[in-house]
């Protein structure tokens, strides 16, 4: 039969598993992220501050230790949700510059190539493209924040005992319910900012503009209207307060967790739009 006379069928055969056809995108990509030098030295220097945490957690439970130091000093320094907010301040910062790095590499490439066409005529959908890519900042981010900050509340467990575990488990469900907050938002604007900026260094600089952007628009509007409220449309702000409230720490002045949680999810729904519109096979030009 000629092949002109062939019409389209669709494969009929076997496939591979729903999940490794999923995590064949983040394998590759986080093989491809890690060759990179700069990605790679950031990534080692974000666990300076976890291991110097891990110190500190290993001096307050040993006052033999301490025992020249002043009593209301040694009061001071206790593992606690300050102690857990603070580590948590420094790793945001990390992850902030980590996911500008690796984020504009992620969709540009396949958009500026042409590649989307060749992904969907596999077995693979739009979100399933879409949610691969966010799992691989996801999970190369959640390897210097959630995972060190897990790491910090088991030892604090094996070191203070059992007693401390009942007392206290809130804060660990807290580091890690606030770190992948923090991480579903950046990772979504470096995804956005990769979708709609094909360079990567320009792209990587939306990236981080975004953020202080808006929190310079939010203090504009603080002092401009006299009011608090203005504090929502910053993202960073806004994840501070909903912390704040994980970890049982006083929160600054504002809005409250409710209103900030509910300005984070508005925002995450604007970036999946946002993405969802670009991961598109064909594009229509009129």
């Amino acid at each position: 039969m000629a092949v002109y006379k062939r019409g389209y069928r669709r494969y009929q055969g076997p496939l591979t598993g729903r999940w490794t056809r999923f995590m064949v995108l983040p394998r590759y990509a986080w093989r491809r992220l890690y060759q990179q030098r700069l990605v790679l030295l950031l990534t080692m220097l974000a666990f300076v501050w976890p291991l110097l945490c891990a110190g500190f957690v290993y001096l307050t439970n040993h006052a033999e230790l301490l025992q020249g130091l002043d009593k209301e000093f040694r009061q001071f320094i206790q593992v606690n949700g300050r102690f857990f907010s603070i580590f948590m301040y420094v790793q945001a910062g990390f992850a902030v510059f980590l996911a500008a790095l690796a984020g504009p590499g992620l969709i540009a490439p396949d958009l500026a190539n042409n590649a989307l066409p060749l992904y969907f005529s596999r077995p693979i959908t739009r979100w399933s493209y879409g949610l691969a890519r966010l799992t691989v900042l996801v999970g190369m981010l959640s390897v210097i924040t959630w995972i060190p900050g897990l790491l910090l509340f088991a030892l604090q467990v094996g070191l203070a005992g059992g007693w401390w575990f009942w007392a206290n488990w809130t804060l660990g469900a807290g580091v890690v319910a606030g770190f992948l907050l923090w991480l579903l938002v950046l990772s979504l604007v470096a995804m956005a900012s990769s979708a709609y900026v094909k360079w990567r260094v320009v792209a990587a600089a939306v990236s981080l503009a975004f953020f202080f952007i808006l929190t310079g628009v939010s203090e504009m509007i603080d002092n401009v209207f006299r009011v608090t409220w203005g504090h929502v449309l910053d993202p960073a702000w806004a994840v501070n307060r909903v912390w704040c409230t994980l970890l049982g720490v006083d929160p600054p002045d504002g809005p409250g967790a409710g209103a900030s949680a509910l300005a984070l999810a508005v925002m995450v729904l604007l970036f999946v739009v946002v993405i969802e519109r670009k991961l598109r096979p064909v594009e229509v030009v009129s």
